[in-house]
Order: C-alpha cells, then structure tokens, then sequence
C-alpha cells in the first residue's frame, strides 16, 4: 500500500474525529520542491464540507496524523496545502518488498478475465510499409505490451488490405510494364518491388490524362475514361468473378508484399498472434445486415440500399450495403468484429490502431455492434492518432515520395553509429558488436521520439533530433542503464543482504529516487487505462533525470559507510531494471555497453 493510500483513509478519519465530518475523497499532489514533504494533502476541496480556515484545517489533519499514522514523522501548511513527511522506515521497508522482482510494476492476468483484442498495422499490399505505418505499428504493439503488463490478456491482430481497386492498379501495372520481373530477378524486397509498380500506374496514368484533354476532353471525363484506369476496373470485376488468370496473379504479388512485410516488422521488432485479409472478410457483414433488417436496426431503401438510421444519436445516415447487394467498408468492419469473438470466444474488447482521420468511422461502427445488440461493444476503442510529418513536408505513396519504413531502420543505425564513432565511446567492440548496438540506438531513438508524444498529437519527426545524447531521447535513457551496469560490474560484495528499516537514515537524493521508483506500477495502469505509451516514455524519462541527480550527488561505491553503499548499489540495481522493464512495454531494447 503506498502513501497516498494509507494516508486516504487516515484524512478522512481526522476529518471525522476533528469535525464530525465524512469525506468521500482526498485529493493528493506530489509536494512542490520548495517545501519539505513527501506527499501534498489539497485541503481547498474540504472547504465544501469542512467550515473554517483552510490553514487551520491543514494543522488539525496534520497533529492528527503524525500522532496517528507511523509512517508519517512531520508535516508542514502553506496556505491550503498540507505537506506531509512520510518516514524513511516506510521507503526502506517499501524497497525491501520490491527490489528483488524482475517483472516490478507488471500483473499476472487472472484466469477468468477476459481478453483484449488490439488490431494495428492493417496495411495495403500495393506498397511498402511507411513512416506513417510506422507509428501505427509502434503504438499498436506497445499498447499491447502495456495491457498485458497491466494484467490483461492480449492478442494481437491485423487485418491486411489485400483487394480493391488500389491492389489491382499494381498488378495491371506490373502486368504490362513489368516484363516478368521478380524480387529474385530485381533483387528487390517484394513489397518494395510492388509499391514500385503502383507509383509507375500513376505516372501512366497522369500521361494518359494529359492526352485525353489534349484532344478536348474535360479533366474530370479525362479521369473517369482513361484507358488504364478502366483496365485497371475491369481487372477488380474479373478479381471477384474468380478469374483463375487475375486471382494466379494476384497470390503472386501479393505472397512477394508478405514477404517483404514480415522482414520489415522483424526489424521494427513487432509481432502478432494472428491475421485476417480483407478479402477473406469484405462479404462477412452481409448476414448481419440481414439481421438488423429483421430486427429493425436497419432500413431499406426503395433502391434496394441498405441503412443505419443514427440522426437519434446526432450522427447520420451510413449505407451498410450498396443496392446491387455488395458491401462497403462498414460491412466489413461489422462482421469482422463479429468473427474475431466468434474465433476467439474470451475477448471482452478490442482496440483499433488506426488514425484519426477514420475517428467517426470508428464512431458509427462501435454504435451499429451496439444496437446490433452485442454486448461487448461497450468495450471498443479506438485507438486514434495524428499524422507524422517530415520537415520537408506531407508524404504521398502513389507519387513515391513516402519516407520508406526499412530505409528509415537503417538510417536509423546509421546515424546512431556516427554519433557513436564521434564519442568514442566503443574501443574493445568487435565490427558485429558495433552494427547491433547501433541498431539497438537507432531503433531506441525512433522508437522513444515517437511514442514519448501523446498519441492524439501530430508529430514532426526529426531523425537527427531523436539520436541525441542528452535530453528526452531514448539514447539517453539507453546510455543511463548502461551507465549503471557499468557500476554493477565493479561491485566486489555481497549486495543481496536486506537493511533493516532501523539501520539507516535516508539522504534526500536516495528518497526522492524510492519516491520514483514507486509511481512505476500505477503509471502501467494509467497508461492502460488511457492507451498511451507517452506516459510510461515520461515516466522513465523522469527516472533517468531522478537518478543522474542522485549519482551526482552522492558517492555509489565510494560511499564510506557500507550501509550507505549497500542500498546505493541495490537502488542503481532496481532503477536499471525498472528502466529495462519500462522499455520493455515500448518495445525498446537496453544496450548492457554502450
């Protein structure tokens, strides 16, 4: 139990035996470095029950406290604020609990809790992955780190975009520009090899539009009529009628873009438990339409169109099936939820890693699974996030101009080992040793520059920038575990012996580091709750700033008293794996040298 719970209850019964009066809650802030304490009691919210000076109200819950309350040795009121001073028996005895657990701040999931479904990635297979997919990727797969962490059972789960008028425009354009070429005969990643071929569509088709108005046509007919995009058209016909010739060829580039794509999330480090294809799921809705027209959560139009009537809940009208009987994307999103519980009968809820430019998408779907009365709608989230930029502006894919996803890894690693070569920091490191620590910087930067952001907020991404040594990086927060392994392999005693709460007095830069170190496990839950790997990013952040204060102002091995150094090594100890642990969640590797 920390502090603040312990003291909860204890306010309230000051409350109660000082002025008759029962609160419901206490609310707490961290004590502003100006003053002495540890914990801040706000007594301004009081004033609603508690009639009086708020000063004298802080002096009366204080007395009460440290003549009721053992850990509390001191307080201290300014103005409505009452500061109080928790013992070091308690910090030491907390210490105690904690500093032997590997896994400090997670929670094991209970057997009968249900799971949670988190979906991200979801690309198109007309392209390579992307700085956007990036993000997407990185968010997705630490917000699964985090609820598992948190105690949550999780899978992992995309579905890939593998069918639509985008997918054929690649294969009509390898079709008749490609000559037979492979990523074998190219020496091409597969993905990159078809993303190339969708870039070289637009590019003929551009030229054909130029001609078309050249010779009178209206830029709008120009578009509509072009011969390669009504080939391309004709191709997506030929696709669902089963055409054994268009469906060979569509396997083909389709199995070159999977190729590619799992080597990229190997080196991006992400995973999943599962997958599901668009074109396995593009007809799944279709019974659930027919449902919600028995069930009156849909109605038909006199053109044979299907609806979801939401004015009443200050949406609009959404179309769920076209008139001709085929789906759109919202019929899509409906059965595939209904499939994921049907495939696996323990998940409660899921979570959508998808931008925000589809936020009242997400908004309708989540209301029709409700009204379709499923009862695990309530437990849908969308997972919204805001677009990356470059600084040298928007990325577009059909013009090529996207940054690409693995040129990014590398030049990642590449920077990472130019600043590195430039400290000088590697003399003993084998050329091998080298490459994988540069890629353990390289992805820690990209990594931690992007997920320190809150996931709703655009984000300017500088690689320069996030490959910085000091400041909110993750190479420096890299740099502090390695620092403090570094220490740990000079220590030549037994530091598993446990200090008694009574053999010694805390220095403040050792409390103010235990006082860190206990906010870890409620940052998880907090991160849970709210799905943002931003607050454990800041989190240890704030860690690695606590502890390069405390290794500047206190002797670790150095110290005189062998008590004083004893906690000193195991606190360096915790703060490493505590570090370790959170960016573990992020998806970031430690570097044992560095």
């Amino acid at each position: 139990m920390n502090p603040q719970e312990t003291l909860s209850s204890q306010v309230k019964q000051a409350v109660l035996a000082s002025f008759n009066i029962q609160l419901e809650s206490v609310e707490f802030q961290a004590t502003r470095k100006e003053f002495a304490g540890d914990i801040t009691v706000v007594i301004f919210p009081m004033l609603r029950f508690v009639k009086g000076n708020p000063v004298q109200i802080g002096e009366t819950v204080g007395a009460y406290l440290v003549e009721n309350v053992e850990e509390v040795k001191a307080f201290n009121v300014v103005k409505g604020f009452l500061n109080v001073e928790i013992s070091d028996a308690y910090y030491i005895d907390f210490f105690n609990s904690i500093k032997n657990e590997e896994t400090y701040g997670f929670v094991s999931p209970k057997a009968d809790d249900k799971a949670i479904m988190v979906e991200y990635s979801s690309p198109n297979t007309n392209k390579p992955l992307h700085l956007g997919h990036v993000r997407n990727n990185l968010l997705g797969y630490s917000v699964s780190e985090i609820l598992k962490a948190s105690g949550k059972k999780v899978y992992k789960t995309q579905i890939i975009n593998d069918r639509g008028i985008h997918i054929c425009k690649s294969m009509l354009a390898w079709k008749r520009f490609g000559k037979g070429e492979t990523p074998e005969s190219t020496g091409l990643k597969g993905d990159k090899l078809v993303g190339n071929y969708y870039v070289k569509f637009d590019q003929e088709y551009k030229k054909e539009i130029e001609a078309l108005i050249a010779s009178g046509k209206t830029a709008e007919e120009a578009k509509r009529t072009a011969p390669l995009l009504v080939e391309a058209q004709n191709m997506l016909q030929k696709w669902e009628a089963g055409d054994e010739e268009t469906v060979s060829l569509w396997k083909k580039m389709n199995g070159w873009v999977y190729e590619g794509f799992n080597e990229t999330y190997k080196n991006l480090g992400v995973d999943f438990d599962t997958l599901y294809y668009e074109s396995d799921t593009y007809l799944l809705g279709k019974e659930f339409v027919a449902e919600g027209l028995k069930s009156g959560v849909f109605i038909k139009e006199d053109d044979g169109s299907v609806w979801c009537d939401l004015t009443e809940d200050g949406l609009d009208k959404k179309i769920v099936q076209r008139s001709d009987g085929t789906a759109v994307y919202m019929t899509q999103d409906i059965g595939t939820a209904i499939q994921r519980i049907k495939d696996f009968p323990d998940v409660g809820g899921m979570v959508y890693t998808v931008g925000n430019e589809q936020d009242y998408h997400f908004q309708v779907l989540f209301l029709i699974l409700k009204k379709l009365g499923f009862e695990w709608a309530k437990n849908l989230y969308h997972l919204s996030y805001g677009m990356v930029d470059l600084p040298s502006g928007k990325m577009k894919s059909r013009e090529g101009t996207v940054v690409d996803a693995d040129d990014l890894i590398d030049e990642m690693a590449s920077t990472a080992g130019e600043i590195s070569e430039e400290l000088g920091k590697l003399d003993g490191y084998s050329q091998a040793e080298k490459e994988a620590l540069y890629k353990t910087i390289g992805l820690g930067a990209l990594k931690y520059y992007i997920l320190k952001v809150d996931p709703k907020k655009r984000i300017l991404f500088d690689p320069k920038e996030s490959i910085d040594f000091q400041g909110n990086t993750g190479p420096f927060i890299q740099y502090t575990y390695a620092r403090i392994q570094a220490i740990l392999r000079k220590v030549d005693f037994d530091c598993n012996v446990t200090l008694s709460a009574t053999d010694k007095s805390l220095h403040p830069k050792e409390k103010e580091l235990l006082k860190q170190l206990e906010l870890f496990p409620e940052v998880i839950q907090n991160a849970a709750s709210q799905h943002s790997p931003a607050l454990v990013a800041n989190y240890t952040y704030d860690l690695v700033k606590e502890f390069n204060s405390f290794y500047q102002n206190v002797s670790i091995l150095g110290a005189d008293d062998d008590n004083d150094k004893l906690l000193r090594v195991q606190l360096s100890k915790m703060v490493a794996q505590t570090i370790k642990n959170a960016f573990a969640v992020l998806g970031i590797q430690v570097p044992e040298r560095m």
